[in-house]
């Protein structure tokens, strides 16, 4: 049984984590630092986009399978920076192993914030020299990297579980991230920027990062906040084994409690998206196939008239059906069902591919649904069997308020 616990990033074995304030941000942390004991397995996963930032060309070229320490920066994203910023990515890296005694290769780095602006080496190794020394276990220097990651984000997005595996080990499962714009992540493992980093004591090989991309898939690839993929997403799963018991690669118990906090982490990011009101949960069922559900999923999450919409607790669900139409998916419209949730009310909206009500006192029932901090659409495309879920937030005024003065 998967248990949700209070903790964060350093809740499992052998994990320390520190945040500073290195000047990068005229006031804000802005540097954290991640380090295990041990050299942990490493999973990772980074953007799909082809204009990739330079620590992420770094992280794949080296594309080591154990890690020691990961460097995060906020502020500046070390993107479009050409030689210059891979050098200065590669510099991080050798600070970082030069403090704490590892070789440079078991060093991930992250970066977060404007694009097309060198990084400031000098405060840049200011902040890991200081992160270095201040590494800690607890609740404070979980909080202090959480803050370190942080943009446009308004809270931190941390979860952490607990779970006993089928031989009888208890392990722990932590995940911190950062993301509320530029965001819908295509994380692909081994090739608003989100930055997760996951740990956990228990033990993997590197045969489970199979089961770590269809956890992302199912998880962090199904969030959308603009439909707009970073340059920078990155996902690192450290796994340090000090937890001892036999390789979970496919213990079912364990491969549940890591979807469980993803899945969390996920709508937390949904939540926080920038100028945000309203999270919007999407479930497609009855599809020919799993990527048709996806497909729907993200259209349906991505379109502005379904996201304005929801914003202003408009019923207009013809927007809705008509991202449907456009999404490339097959359905059959004449077995369509569509349902709205909000609160305690559950709404069906079209059944059989025709509306269910007429009347203005019912339009104003689906008015009340869509006026909560949660609106679930319902969708059966009435073809199959395959489903599919994600989330994403409402359209506001405030989105673009930010994005209009976000270098500014």
């Amino acid at each position: 049984m998967v248990e949700f616990i209070e903790g964060g990033i350093t809740t499992p074995q052998g994990f320390k984590a520190a945040g500073v304030h290195s000047g990068v941000k005229y006031r804000s942390l802005d540097l954290g630092m991640l380090y295990s004991e041990v050299p942990a397995t490493a999973f990772k996963a980074f953007t799909s986009n082809k204009v990739k930032a330079a620590p992420v060309q770094l992280m794949i070229n080296d594309n080591s399978p154990k890690l020691s320490a990961v460097v995060v920066n906020s502020g500046n994203a070390n993107a479009l920076t050409g030689r210059r910023g891979y050098e200065d990515a590669e510099t991080m890296q050798k600070a970082v192993a030069k403090e704490l005694g590892i070789d440079p290769k078991t060093v991930g780095v992250m970066s977060t914030g404007l694009i097309g602006r060198f990084m400031d080496m000098h405060k840049v190794q200011y902040g890991i020299s200081r992160a270095a020394k201040e590494l800690d276990v607890g609740r404070n220097a979980d909080g202090l990297l959480c803050e370190s990651i942080m943009t446009t984000d308004t809270i931190k997005k941390e979860c952490a579980a607990r779970v006993r595996l089928q031989d009888g080990t208890l392990v722990y499962i932590s995940a911190i991230s950062k993301g509320s714009g530029m965001i819908s992540p295509h994380l692909k493992a081994l090739h608003g920027t989100t930055l997760t980093l996951i740990t956990t004591d228990a033990v993997l090989t590197s045969e489970f990062s199979h089961e770590f991309q269809r956890t992302l898939d199912d998880s962090m690839n199904m969030v959308s906040v603009d439909g707009d993929q970073s340059t920078n997403d990155t996902c690192i799963m450290l796994a340090n084994g000090l937890a001892g018991g036999k390789p979970a690669d496919k213990d079912e118990n364990f491969i549940e409690a890591l979807r469980m906090v993803m899945t969390k982490i996920a709508r937390t990011i949904a939540m926080d998206g920038e100028g945000a009101t309203k999270l919007i949960t999407v479930e497609v069922n009855g599809a020919k196939t799993k990527d048709d559900a996806r497909l729907v999923v993200k259209t349906v999450i991505n379109s502005p008239l379904v996201k304005s919409a929801i914003f202003g607790s408009d019923p207009n669900y013809g927007r809705v059906m008509m991202a449907l139409g456009n999404s490339g998916a097959e359905f059959n419209l004449e077995e369509v069902h569509l349902v709205i949730k909000g609160g305690d009310l559950e709404v069906p909206i079209l059944d059989s591919g025709a509306p269910v009500f007429q009347e203005e006192r019912s339009v104003e029932v689906v008015r009340m649904a869509m006026d909560n901090k949660e609106v679930i659409l319902q969708l059966d495309l009435g073809v199959g069997s395959e489903s599919a879920v994600g989330w994403g937030c409402d359209l506001t005024y405030d989105y673009v308020r930010i994005n209009a003065e976000y270098s500014t």
